[in-house]
Formats: C-alpha cells, sequence, structure tokens
C-alpha cells in the first residue's frame, strides 16, 4: 500500500474514533458497539464501491481501506500487547485480592469449562473432529469487557461488578490463547514445541509470569534512574509490553499474554514507590490515551474484516453460531450459579449477587481477541479448509451476537434488576454529600468575595441565592430522619470514610502521603467505605482495624526475619505499617474537624457525639499499635520516624519548588538544580533503615538486671544464643500441658501466666518457662499469654543451665520467681542444684 494513502486512511480512522464517542452518547449505545457498526459499514461500502459498476473514481479509496494491515499478527503482536499492559497498570490490584477466588474461576477455569461445553456441542453438527470444535470454542471462550465496563461506569454501579469483569477478561485472553495454541498443535503437528502440548501449557503460563516481573523490574529500575524525566520514563514504559510479550513468545517460547499482564501488574504495584506522584499521574495518563486509540482502532479494522468473513453465510452457518451461543451461555451459567455458590459453601470465595452473575452471565462480550484467531486460523495453509471455515463462522457470528444483541441490551438489563438504583440509604448519603458540598462551596465564595473585594449589595444578592439552595439541599439530607437511627450511623461512617479518602488522596497530591503508600490506603479506604454500607458500624471497625493489620507475607517475613536472619522483607513491612500507623492518626484528628466543621448541622449533636467516640477508639487503637511496635523495635521504630519526618519535609520542599517554579520566580535551570539536589537528598532518605537483629540483642541483653553480673563478652556469647520473638497481643506463648524445651525473657510489654483460675502478672526484665524445667515431668503447668505487644527473648535448654552454672544472680532471680509463685524455696534451691550437677 502506498504510504500517503495508509498515513490518509489512517487520519480518517481517528476522525471516525473521535467521532464515535459522542454519537455512542447520543444513540445510548456502548462505544465499542458504535465503533463495530461504524467499521463493519465502512468495510461493506469499500467493498461495494469497488465491486459496483456504478463508479470507479473511489476504487482507490476502497482498496486503501481493504488494504489496511489487518492479519492477525498485526492484531496479537502490535495492539494486544498493549490493551492488556494498560489494563493491568490500570487496575486495583489490591481491592482485585478481595475477589481473587471468582476471578481466577472465571478466567481460568471458566474458559476451560466453556471450551469443552461449546466443543461438545459443535461436533454432532459440524461435521468436523473434536479438535477442530474444541479449537473454535477457545477462540469464542475469551471475553472483552470494554464495552460492558463503559457501561457500568456511565450508569453508576457498585464499583466491585466492574472489578469483576476486568479482572476475569485480564486472565482469560491467556487461557483462551493457550488452549487455543494447544489444539492448534493438536491438530497440525508440525506446530507442536514439546512431545506433549498439555505439559507445555503450565509450564507457558508460568514462563510468561516470570519473564514479564523480570523485564519489568528492570524497567522499573530504569525509571528510577530516570527520575525527573517524564517523557524518557513514558518512553521506556511504552517499551516495556512488546519487549516482555515478544521475550516470551520468541526467546522464551512462554505465554506473552501472561508475561505483558505480570508486566503491567509489576509496574502498577512498583511504580508508585519509584516515581514522583506527577510523573506517576503522567504516564497513567498517557497510557489511558494508548489504550483508547489502541482498542478503537482494534474494533474497527476487525470491523473492516466482518463482511468479507461472512461472505457466503448459509442457515447451517446460522444453526451454528446458535449451538455456540446455547453452550456459552449453558457453561457461563453453570460456573455462575452452581460452582461459585459451591466455592462460597466451603468459604474459600465470598458471595456475589444473583443480580451481579446476571450481568456477567450476559455481560460476557466478545470482541478483537475473538476476531484476531479466527483470522489467524484462516491464514495457516496447514488447517483444512473446512476447519477454517467452521472457525471463522463461529468466532464472527458469535462476536457479532453478544455486540449487536447483548452489548445493546446489557443497559436495559442492568435498569431492570436496579443496580443503577441507589439503596434508601445510599440515596440519603447521595442528598448528604451534595448538602455538605455545598456547605464548603458557600465558605470558600464567601472568602473569595472578601478577599477580592466585591462589591457589597452583589455579594449579598448571590450570597441570599446560595443559602437558598443550600437550604434546599440541607432539608433534602434532613429527609433522612425517616430511616433508621442505625442507617444514619451508617451514613455517617461512610461519609467519614469518604472523607478519609479523599484526604489520603489531597496528601499524595501535597507529598505528605507517600506515593507507595498511597494506593494501599486508598484500597483500605475504599474497602472501608464497601463494607460500611453494607455493614454498619462494627463492619467499619473491623474494616478501620484491618487497614493497618500486617497483612499478607508478614508470618513468611518474621520467618526469614527469626530463621535465616534475613530482615529487609521485614524490615520493610514494618516500615510500611509505621507511617500507615503515623499518617492514619493525623488524618483522625482532621476528621473530627470534619465532624464538628460539616456534619453537625446535618446530622445533629447526638450522631456526632457518636461518631467522635468511633474516632476516638480508632485512636485508641491506632495509639496502642504505635507504642506496641516502639516496644518490639525500639530502635528501628525511632528511625523509621525520623525517616517519615525527613520524607515529609523533602515532599513539602518539593511541592513548595514546583510552586514557585509555576508562579515564575525561579528559572528553569534553578529548578533543574533544585531538582537534582532533590533526588541526591531522596535517595538516602527513602533507603530502609536496617532491622539489625544482633545489635537489638545485645541492647536488650545490656539492659536485662538478671544479666548484669555477665562480663562483656558473656553477655555477647549469650546474645548469639538467644532468639528474638515478637508476639502480639492475646497471643499464647506457653500453652499448658505442653513440654517445656526453652526459657523466655521479656524483654518488652505484658504478660500473664494463667494457672488453676489465677492470673500472675509478667513483666519486662522476668523471665518464664524456667520452672518446668525443674521439674521431672517437664510438663507447663499454665498458659502464658500476651497481654500487650512484647518482645522475648528465648533461650534453649541446654543454653539456660549453661548460663545458670555462671550466673550466680541468674540463680537467685530463678529461686525468687519459684518462690513467688508458691513454690517451696528449698525445694528448689535442692531440684536447681540436682540439675547442675548433672548437667
Amino acid at each position: 500500500m502506498d504510504l500517503v494513502a495508509f498515513v490518509s486512511v489512517l487520519a480518517g480512522l481517528f476522525v471516525v474514533v473521535g467521532l464515535a464517542q459522542p454519537l455512542a452518547s447520543v444513540v445510548r449505545l456502548p462505544f465499542a458497539v458504535v465503533l463495530a457498526l461504524l467499521g463493519m459499514a465502512i468495510g461493506a461500502g469499500a467493498g461495494f464501491f469497488l465491486a459496483t459498476d456504478l463508479t470507479d473514481a473511489l476504487n482507490p479509496l476502497a482498496l486503501s481501506i481493504l488494504g489496511l494491515p489487518t492479519s492477525s499478527r498485526v492484531f496479537l503482536y502490535v495492539f494486544l500487547p498493549t490493551l492488556l499492559f494498560q489494563v493491568a497498570l490500570t487496575l486495583d490490584l489490591r481491592r482485585m485480592l478481595d475477589d481473587w477466588v471468582p476471578i481466577l474461576v472465571m478466567a481460568v477455569l471458566a474458559v476451560i469449562v466453556a471450551t469443552f461445553v461449546i466443543g461438545l456441542a459443535l461436533m454432532p453438527i459440524a461435521g468436523q473432529p473434536l479438535v477442530v470444535c474444541l479449537m473454535a470454542a477457545a477462540i469464542v471462550a475469551t471475553t472483552d469487557p470494554s464495552a460492558v465496563v463503559a457501561i457500568l461506569r456511565e450508569i453508576g454501579t457498585p464499583a466491585r461488578l466492574a472489578r469483576l469483569i476486568e479482572g476475569e477478561s485480564l486472565l482469560n485472553d491467556a487461557a483462551a490463547i493457550a488452549l487455543f495454541g494447544v489444539f492448534l498443535a493438536l491438530l497440525v503437528p508440525g506446530m507442536r514445541q514439546s512431545a506433549n502440548p498439555w505439559i507445555g501449557l503450565p509450564l507457558a503460563l508460568a514462563g510468561g509470569g516470570v519473564t514479564g516481573v523480570a523485564i519489568a523490574a528492570a524497567i522499573v529500575m530504569l525509571a528510577d534512574w530516570l527520575r525527573g524525566q517524564p517523557l524518557a520514563q513514558v518512553s521506556v514504559s511504552v517499551a516495556l509490553p512488546y519487549i516482555a510479550y515478544i521475550t516470551a513468545e520468541r526467546a522464551v517460547g512462554a505465554s506473552g499474554v501472561i508475561a505483558a499482564v505480570a508486566a503491567g501488574m509489576t509496574l502498577n504495584l512498583a511504580g508508585p514507590s519509584r516515581l514522583p506522584p506527577d510523573q506517576w499521574k503522567y504516564l497513567r495518563d498517557t497510557w489511558d490515551l494508548l489504550a483508547h486509540w489502541a482498542g478503537s482502532l482494534v474494533f474497527l479494522l476487525a470491523a473492516l474484516l466482518v463482511p468479507r468473513l461472512l461472505a457466503g453465510l448459509s442457515w447451517r452457518d446460522a444453526g451454528l453460531v446458535g449451538a455456540t451461543l446455547a453452550a456459552a451461555m449453558a457453561a457461563r451459567a453453570l460456573m455462575l450459579f452452581l460452582i461459585l455458590p459451591a466455592l462460597r459453601l466451603l468459604r474459600v470465595s465470598p458471595a456475589i449477587s444473583p443480580a451481579y452473575k446476571a450481568v456477567i452471565l450476559w455481560g460476557g462480550l466478545r470482541g478483537a481477541v475473538t476476531l484476531a484467531l479466527a483470522l489467524a486460523v484462516s491464514e495457516n495453509r496447514a488447517v483444512p479448509h473446512e476447519a477454517q471455515r467452521l472457525v471463522v463462522v463461529v468466532a464472527t457470528g458469535f462476536t457479532l451476537f453478544t455486540l449487536l444483541v447483548q452489548g445493546t441490551t446489557l443497559r436495559a438489563m442492568i435498569r431492570l434488576l436496579g443496580l443503577d438504583r441507589p439503596s434508601p440509604v445510599e440515596a440519603a448519603l447521595q442528598a448528604q454529600v451534595v448538602a455538605v458540598a455545598l456547605q464548603t462551596v458557600r465558605a470558600e465564595v464567601a472568602e473569595a468575595a472578601r478577599r477580592h473585594g466585591l462589591t457589597p449589595p452583589t455579594v449579598r444578592s448571590e450570597a441570599k441565592r446560595f443559602a437558598e439552595r443550600l437550604d434546599r439541599a440541607v432539608a433534602h439530607a434532613e429527609e433522612g430522619t425517616a430511616i433508621l437511627e442505625r442507617d444514619r450511623l451508617t451514613l455517617g461512617l461512610v461519609t467519614l470514610a469518604g472523607r478519609e479518602r479523599e484526604m489520603i488522596l489531597g496528601g499524595f497530591r501535597e507529598g505528605t502521603v507517600p506515593a507507595a503508600l498511597t494506593s494501599r490506603m486508598l484500597a483500605a479506604a475504599e474497602r472501608l467505605i464497601e463494607r460500611t454500607r453494607s455493614g454498619g458500624r462494627n463492619a467499619y471497625r473491623l474494616a478501620a482495624r484491618e487497614a493497618f493489620a500486617w497483612g499478607r507475607g508478614h508470618a513468611a517475613a518474621t520467618f526469614l526475619h527469626r530463621r535465616l536472619r534475613l530482615s529487609r522483607p521485614l524490615a520493610h513491612r514494618v516500615a510500611d505499617r509505621f507511617e500507615i500507623l503515623i499518617i492514619t492518626r493525623m488524618i483522625l484528628r482532621d476528621l473530627h474537624d470534619f465532624v464538628d466543621g460539616r456534619m453537625l448541622r446535618i446530622h445533629g449533636r447526638r450522631l456526632a457525639d457518636i461518631l467522635h467516640e468511633v474516632l476516638t477508639r480508632r485512636e485508641e487503637e491506632v495509639d496502642r499499635e504505635t507504642a506496641g511496635m516502639r516496644l518490639q523495635y525500639p530502635g528501628f521504630a525511632e528511625e523509621i520516624e525520623r525517616r517519615f519526618i525527613r520524607g515529609t519535609a523533602l515532599r513539602l520542599e518539593e511541592r513548595e519548588i514546583a510552586l514557585s517554579r509555576d508562579d515564575g520566580l525561579i528559572g528553569a535551570d534553578l529548578h533543574a538544580a533544585l531538582l537534582r539536589e532533590l533526588h541526591a537528598r531522596r535517595r538516602d532518605i527513602e533507603a530502609r533503615p536496617r532491622l539489625d537483629l544482633d545489635r537489638q540483642k545485645d541492647e536488650m541483653v545490656a539492659a536485662f538486671p538478671l544479666f548484669a553480673s555477665l562480663a562483656e563478652g558473656g553477655r555477647r556469647r549469650l546474645a548469639r544464643s538467644l532468639r528474638t520473638v515478637y508476639v502480639q497481643p492475646g497471643e499464647v506463648v506457653v500453652r499448658k500441658g505442653t513440654t517445656a524445651g526453652a526459657v523466655f525473657f521479656v524483654a518488652s510489654g505484658a504478660l500473664e501466666f494463667e494457672t488453676a483460675g489465677q492470673r500472675q502478672p509478667i513483666g519486662p526484665g522476668e523471665m518464664f518457662g524456667e520452672l518446668a524445667l525443674l521439674t521431672g515431668s517437664r510438663v507447663r503447668r499454665g498458659n502464658v499469654r500476651a497481654i500487650t505487644h512484647a518482645t522475648l527473648l528465648r533461650l534453649d535448654e541446654a543454653g539456660f543451665f549453661a548460663l545458670l552454672r555462671r550466673s550466680p544472680e541468674l540463680r537467685a532471680g530463678v529461686v525468687e520467681g519459684a518462690a513467688r509463685r508458691g513454690l517451696d524455696r528449698t525445694t528448689v534451691e535442692r531440684v536447681l542444684a540436682e540439675r547442675l550437677a548433672g548437667t
């Protein structure tokens, strides 16, 4: 094709893309459906003008349109990596973890089930071998969520529904393409890369994931090195999905789809901590635009092929498409209404409402990936012609039905199910949000009028007009008094959670909330909103407590710290949690002002007092957790706090420098020099302090009065024999009836010894567990439970008796402790002497 003609047609397609969006709003159809209709119209028109004898004037244009590069390789290697990468980059991965079971089931297991159900349904009527029918089924098993998600966001359905659909589509492309490759290899033996394609399938998926993560990690480090150069950072990010996809496909022999998805997820998780907020936003915005262009062109180019692919369609072909539709719906319904409820009963999957399931069932639209795989089959000369025709007819007909029938009726179905309508509580919440927003606007407008010295009569007139609107909004919000008091409290708590989310975003923009923690804290705030809406006050408390919980992976990090002396993972988690606690404490203080300043007028004093009480309890929990961390990691916690203060000052300094540049107070050269200095200081501040296990133990041993008689060398040897144990409140350290094998020294925190219905406190500087070692049975007489966060030093039996032989003070302490717990002093001294003589 002539280059000028190609560029001209491409420019025309961009004009079509630009006009399709307002057209979709006017006709109330999904954007993807409008693009598909326009693409089919353009393709059919080009074919008509090329074949007609009416005129030859438009033949060059028709040839240029039909000559566009629409091979399967263009779809799979040019557009698909961009689309997959952008979805993985922008998804809220932490919130998706809440629904990882249903997402994984619908993305992988549902694709496999649909492939075999559709394939078995086609085989009796298609007249083709089972492997051909299964290959066609794998092609139509993948879903395209773009049209569905656009509808969901437009009409304001719950965010969880969109997450489920997007999460499913993110991985089912990989599963469907992998299955397609297996059946194609079985059909065309010369394409096999391994003796058994089924063995190669999981290896290809795993290899793609490893490849994507490894390449993305390298690109993230490169982007960090390019800090301050947003154009360069975006440039290397554009290369990332293609490098990952091609490397996995060509060099590793793995799944390029999984590689692109894994690369996007890695940048999604690591990018905010490596890039400044404004540069991360710029990168995300750029990728949104790239994905919009890529997705639009994919639909247009794929739709251009439809008239050609459906040429010569017969009633028998329509029957094949109908059978495919029925089988696909049956397979999807099987997963949604049978498998997922079974997983729910097994307590491995959260509940999904029937209305959500109905939307997911009807919203299983197919798109460009299905057409691209069908095109790949039609281009493969090794595939028999009848098999090619079956795949093309089934894939194209199925895609058209889902877009033109399901896509155009989905909006009506959502409205019929009532998912677009708020509940009474949500409606009251919306009225309250409007009233609070108008209060803020009134205050800011009044301040602006005063600051700019506007004419008083005009200001009073406009203020009166605005006050009338505000009074109507407040009256509408106060109509919520008809709902239960419990629901009014829920409204207030949801408002608080929403305000907390806005404060986190504001802190991120101002630089007071680290970018590395923003996504995690936002996910926690959104979880707080959703759970409070459904569960009220108790759900609010539980979700708020989970926000600063240790989370997944803490047990593994603690194991590495205790057993292998690898403290970096634990140090990272401790630092994150400490900063989250500090930021949460600041936010909670500001929320008290928010209650008094903006919620009191709407809800009244009684409800405002309850909200203050809830916030106060959260403050107490945060303070308790913070104090516990200071007890557990005294020196380390101090360094983290110091690092947080310096980091906040640095982010505020960077903000002021940016404002000075925007106001024209400093020039570009000085701005660049100041940024270079800030970036150098940032690297020093961002380095995590080392959680030094040995140094902490040395300090704790030196602080114990029981070890005061030991020489410096003896204390160092003892420190090497001790093992640090961190325990949480309520954790049982020693359980009654178990066999004794060690002694514990309390470095910090408070515990209690429970036996025979009595409780005895154990505090810092004391030990426990030694008495069981002095008895013949060696059986623990009671439970020792942590009351607060505590740091213990554990010494095994052999080390304990070796220490007793060297330390008379410790022997005296053992006897004194036994006497306090009701044992005869003389008996203890005798047993202790016998044990020491026997060691």
